[in-house]
């Protein structure tokens, strides 16, 4: 039985049918191993073209001889003839044998399994009907699939099975593949574009005694040695914050960042993210180069200003749009923050359905809780949200003679891309920020930042004035290439395992 001969079965009736046809491969590796023809112990194949580098100049490769080595993904066999596709790294080609001139290879071709992996010899020639194709001189087995490709089964349909199994995702459905070369090139695009302005690209502790420099809450391990409990980094600011102060002026890590929360189409428990901070810079600054690393990522892709994602219009061309959170606010529930005491501010709120965690009761929460519940889906286009709280920015310099700070997060579909700050060098200020958050952690706040005593002795050496930046990695790569889920950016997404 041929894998093309299935049909539309019972749930029973297929998982039968599969197991014959697993049975019939292992058969066939069976008796190529008792014939000494052993795929597997073939060590290499010496391959000298990729097929897009033949299809994408035909002309000049025909008639030459070439050597490729891919995947089988169809066959049509005809008598002492046959053509068949074979995939590599590039994409598809046609081949084409013939019995005569093949002799005994040609009879082991017919019992090749589609999924096997080959190598040919032959040379390039364009069929009647202009397809480039290869005509075979050589053909040898280099790997025998033992499990029959998906699409010949039952289509790689399930997306839980293709986030499982990405290794057979990216055979099946090749826009897929297509996705992860775009990431590479966004994110080269990034490194490329901040090298070139002098940042130093770093690498700080993913493990570390403290889980630090973002609101979140940490994995938590075990260090057997120490005897120490350990966590997963939450964010690098306060490492590369450390730096700075020490005297390095740009610098920046692009790696994985690891957060014990909730899983969504936004959300993955490990994730990257870029963070870059350079000193004697403000928040204007850092507006700035958010946008231009936007215009590098997209140029990196080809694209123009205004893109598509999920079929909505989006357009990226620069000066985007700035409101501070007050006017956002103002703007899409007409409360107006300006005008109210606290106790009316966080009044208000209540009206409005926010419930106050305990210890989370004044009038900045108040705010944060109203933009969070009305305002942040309705930043479809890209916005800078500014002056944040400080109840809600621990890091971030307070302005002068206000409970606000300089911050901005930025939007775009109704998503956090990125966060800055001016960031906060008081050394006195950072730590009375830090005693609050221990006091919220006291109080049962999960997220709440610990007290970082290191931190705190190095900014008291003296930190410059500095611009941070944290821009969500996937979430970048999500909107650029159009896809709806983080699991479909991410090669193999975190997955609660089967039973």
């Amino acid at each position: 039985m041929s894998d093309e001969m299935l049909t539309e079965l019972s749930p029973e009736q297929e998982a039968e049918k599969l197991r014959e046809l697993i049975q019939i491969r292992h058969d066939k590796l069976k008796n190529l191993t008792e014939s000494g023809k052993n795929p597997y112990e073939i060590t290499s194949f010496k391959k000298t073209h990729s097929a897009n580098e033949i299809l994408s100049n035909s002309v000049k490769f025909e008639g030459k001889k070439v050597r490729l080595a891919g995947r089988i993904m169809s066959k049509r066999i005809m008598g002492k003839a046959s053509f068949s596709h074979i995939l590599d790294g590039s994409g598809q080609i046609q081949i084409y044998l013939k019995a005569d001139g093949l002799e005994e290879s040609y009879e082991d071709y017919k019992k090749f399994d589609i999924g096997d992996i080959v190598g040919i010899a032959g040379k390039v020639f364009v069929t009647q009907k202009g397809e480039v194709s290869v005509a075979v001189s050589e053909i040898v087995l280099l790997s025998k699939s033992l499990l029959p490709l998906p699409e010949k089964w039952h289509g790689l349909k399930d997306n839980d099975l293709r986030y499982r199994q990405r290794y057979v995702d990216l055979i099946a459905n090749p826009d897929v593949k297509d996705t992860f070369v775009k990431r590479t090139k966004i994110i080269s695009a990034i490194r490329s574009f901040l090298d070139k302005r002098g940042f130093l690209e770093v690498e700080t502790p993913i493990l570390g005694t403290l889980a630090g420099g973002a609101s979140a809450r940490p994995f938590v391990t075990h260090h057997n040695t120490l005897d120490l409990k350990m966590y997963m980094r939450i964010a690098v600011e306060l490492y590369l914050k450390r730096l700075i102060v020490g005297g390095f002026e740009k610098v920046y890590e692009l790696g994985r960042n690891f957060r014990n929360e909730g899983m969504s189409i936004r959300h993955n428990p490990e994730f990257t993210m870029m963070e870059l901070y350079e000193a004697y810079t403000d928040l204007d600054a850092m507006v700035v180069i958010t946008e231009e690393i936007f215009d590098a990522a997209r140029k990196a892709l080809g694209l123009g200003e205004v893109i598509t994602y999920q079929g909505t219009e989006i357009n990226l061309k620069r000066p985007w749009a700035k409101m501070t959170m007050a006017e956002s606010v103002k703007k899409y529930t007409g409360v107006d923050f300006a005008l109210m005491t606290e106790s009316e501010a966080v009044a208000a709120a209540r009206e409005m359905g926010v419930v106050f965690e305990k210890g989370k009761v004044s009038k900045g929460y108040a705010l944060a809780e109203l933009f969070d519940k009305f305002v942040e889906n309705k930043l479809i286009q890209p916005t800078f949200i500014t002056d944040y709280p400080v109840e809600v920015s621990p890091l971030a310099k307070r302005k002068a003679g206000t409970d606000f700070t300089h911050r901005f997060e930025v939007f775009i579909y109704a998503r956090e891309m990125g966060n800055a700050f001016a960031e906060l060098n008081d050394p006195l200020d950072q730590k009375a920020r830090f005693l609050e958050q221990v006091r919220l952690a006291q109080s049962g706040d999960e997220e709440a930042q610990p007290y970082d005593e290191d931190f705190v002795t190095a900014l008291e050496y003296g930190m410059p004035p500095t611009g941070g930046l944290g821009l969500g990695i996937d979430r970048l790569i999500m909107l650029l290439t159009d896809s709806a889920s983080i699991r479909d950016v991410l090669l193999f997404p975190t997955m609660k395992p089967k039973k």
